[in-house]
């Protein structure tokens, strides 16, 4: 099991870092957070039932690609083009509802439709925008980095919690949700993520505009709010009696079981850059 996921994670890793390093003819992040979005989308709803629903699964995933990539959109009106998304998603669900052949249940797979959406195209949607953001003239890919540091600082940090975890781990961290988690590993895990961030103050390509105690804190932020979805997902699982979200990627189970910690961490880090940069 652990080779698998090793061998996994070695092919993954350079074809997101690539993904985020290119933006041209366009910006593969996107396509790639579309791709892994719809994965995980549908992940969800085979979990939470919405799958025996196609009207609604095919607007879920057409809503969750546009949840994605709105932040693509360029447009002169005073409103927000994720409050036009959202707003469009709830309004045009609920007319959608009326016309379903089956009424029993709807609400509970609209709930699940939308939460679905929101979860996963709506929170990846921050690390679309963080890749968007052009930077600084001192930094002028601080977007691009910022990205690559809520990324690796949340790898850095599972992976420090899963091995410490594993070898270490005696006191339970949430045992009704997730048995195998510990507060030795997620104590690890708050310091790998503050050691992966703190490389991103070196002077390398992927510098980033950071005094130490702010590498610091947005490490601790980036793996305590990673941690969170970790175990997020590990509810939805729970309440619904499986172990994976999926199979697609061996050693680790489905997208969403890869991406959980990452969609909140990203927007930690997007706020942060929104605050303190740009």
């Amino acid at each position: 099991m652990l080779k698998t996921r090793v061998i996994t994670a070695l092919c993954g890793i350079p074809l997101v870092i690539v993904a985020v390093w290119f933006d041209e003819p366009i910006v593969w992040f996107t396509v790639l957070g579309v791709a892994f979005g719809l994965s995980g989308v549908w992940e969800f709803y085979r979990i939470t039932g919405v799958f025996k629903i196609i009207p609604l699964i095919v607007f879920g995933l057409i809503f969750t690609i546009l949840l994605i990539i709105y932040p693509h959109i360029n447009y002169s009106l005073n409103l927000p083009p994720s409050s036009l998304v959202v707003t469009g998603a709830v309004v045009l669900s609920l007319i959608l509802l009326v016309f379903l052949p089956k009424k029993e249940g709807l609400f509970i797979h609209w709930a699940g439709t939308m939460a679905g959406m929101l979860y996963i195209g709506w929170m990846l949607s921050f690390l679309v925008a963080l890749r968007l953001e052009p930077g600084t003239a001192a930094f002028p890919e601080a977007g691009r980095n910022f990205l690559f540091l809520a990324l690796f600082a949340t790898f850095g940090s599972d992976t420090a919690a899963y091995f410490i975890g594993k070898a270490f781990g005696k006191h339970k961290l949430a045992a009704q949700i997730s048995p195998g988690k510990t507060w030795e590993g997620a104590i690890a895990g708050l310091a790998g993520g503050i050691i992966i961030s703190l490389l991103f103050t070196l002077d390398t390509p992927l510098q980033l505009p950071l005094d130490y105690w702010q590498a610091v804190l947005l490490g601790f932020l980036v793996s305590a709010f990673g941690q969170a979805g970790d175990l997020v997902e590990s509810l939805l699982k729970r309440n619904y009696g499986v172990k994976d979200s999926g199979s697609l990627l061996p050693g680790h189970g489905g997208i969403l079981d890869r991406i959980d910690s990452v969609l909140l961490a990203g927007v930690v880090v997007y706020i942060y850059y929104m605050l303190a940069v740009a």
